[in-house]
């Protein structure tokens, strides 16, 4: 596995990996992390994965994790 890029952001570490021809989104907060994978037959190139990584994506991806944050709470609560 290869990292091509580590994106720097204030709320969350979003890393991007080559693995088995796919790009995997990896975004990171605390305990917490989700991956999206991309053929990279689906992309032009690298660059473009910073395109998926717009505002709403990234913003989207943290309200996600707040609802992952409650899901394990309260599964650890029962």
């Amino acid at each position: 596995m290869r990292v091509v890029a580590e994106i720097p952001h204030p709320e969350c570490k979003i890393t991007i990996f080559s693995w088995n021809n796919r790009y995997l989104i990896k975004l990171e907060l605390g305990l917490l992390e989700q991956t999206f994978k991309i053929n990279q037959f689906d992309i032009a190139s690298e660059q473009e994965l910073y395109s998926i990584l717009d505002d709403k994506f990234i913003q989207a991806a943290i309200q996600r994790f707040g609802e992952m944050h409650q899901c394990l709470r309260e599964a650890l609560e029962k």
